[in-house]
């Protein structure tokens, strides 16, 4: 909207740059342009005030497709008024000298236009569709239609309206159909879930047996790791116990062999003494026989001195010591001969 003061009973208009002003003054063009400010008398002025910034128009109506389902079409239309004279001259874009607002509503009548045009094409579009086909390629083929209805359609270039672009947001069904259409494809996304959740349980079950098939096989190879341990430890123990029969038999035979050795040597040796006795008692036999009496008498008496007890006193009565000194002083058979 112009930015309008008053000043002395005159009035000051200034307009953005996407405005176009157009100023009659007593039905001449006296101003022509877009973001223009000048002075003017009010009781004598005509202004006309055309936006030429690209606008947007959202629009939303509701279409039938040929299996009589309804559907909500929601699209955006970018104008901009390229010709803002002959959008003046077809349109009331007047506005007030002294507020600067539009008389009327000039930018609805554009808006019911180009929703008005793209609408019908929709319709002829959609209704030549089915429902299933609507959902799936019906945005393009409905853009499609409405950019070239729209360039097509006489009254736009007649009122100066340019379209820059048509832009189609959705096509939704009523909430109840539109739950109807997702259904099969939850179920199958369920299914698919479903799936992947028994595959996921197979693969854990399969895991598991695996690892109860390892811990099943490393028992039994610790088992028969036990079983080849204690073996072996028997065997140990039976070559230990034969090694220690053997040394002990060694050592038997060795003490045997040394035991009939010593018994060897003992008998040599009381042989030998033996042998050496009794020469020595022939020897002592020959010397005492070529030896007279009174020597062997004096022998024995020595032999006697020294194995008789320990005499500290002798008492000799004379009747004893009569008959000793008789029997020494008698001659023997030998000294008789």
């Amino acid at each position: 909207m112009a930015d309008i003061t008053r000043r002395f009973g005159l009035r000051h208009l200034r307009s953005a740059p996407t405005a176009h002003i157009r100023h009659h003054k007593r039905g001449r063009l006296a101003h022509d342009g877009p973001g223009l400010s000048f002075w003017y008398r009010s009781l004598t002025a005509a202004l006309s005030e055309v936006p030429v910034n690209d606008r947007e128009l959202a629009m939303a109506f509701h279409a039938r497709t040929s299996d009589f389902q309804d559907v909500t079409v929601q699209a955006t239309v970018t104008y901009r008024i390229d010709d803002p004279a002959e959008a003046a001259a077809r349109l009331d874009f007047s506005i007030d000298p002294d507020t600067g607002a539009w008389r009327g509503a000039p930018l609805e009548q554009i808006a019911t236009l180009l929703t008005e045009t793209a609408q019908q094409h929709t319709l002829d579009v959609l209704a030549r569709t089915a429902l299933a086909e609507a959902l799936v390629d019906g945005v393009a083929a409905v853009r499609d239609r409405v950019a070239a209805g729209l360039a097509a359609e006489p009254r736009l270039p007649a009122t100066g309206i340019d379209v820059v672009a048509v832009r189609v947001v959705a096509i939704r069904p009523e909430a109840e159909v539109e739950r109807a259409l997702r259904t099969p494809a939850r179920e199958q996304i369920q299914q698919e879930a479903d799936r992947a959740t028994y595959e996921r349980r197979a693969v854990a079950v399969e895991r598991e047996r695996a690892i109860a098939e390892n811990e099943l096989a490393s028992q039994i190879e610790l088992a028969r790791r036990e079983e080849q341990l204690v073996e072996q430890r028997g065997t140990n123990t039976r070559r230990e116990a034969e090694e220690n029969a053997a040394a002990d038999k060694v050592r038997a035979e060795a003490e045997a062999a040394r035991k009939v050795r010593l018994a060897r040597a003992e008998a040599e040796a009381a042989r030998e003494v033996g042998a050496a006795r009794a020469e020595a008692q022939a020897a002592w036999l020959r010397v005492h026989g070529e030896v007279d009496d009174a020597t062997l008498h004096a022998l024995a008496a020595t032999r006697l001195a020294e194995n008789l007890p320990r005499i500290d006193s002798l008492t000799l009565s004379p009747d004893v010591l009569t008959g000793l000194l008789s029997k020494l002083g008698r001659p023997g058979p030998e000294t008789r001969a």
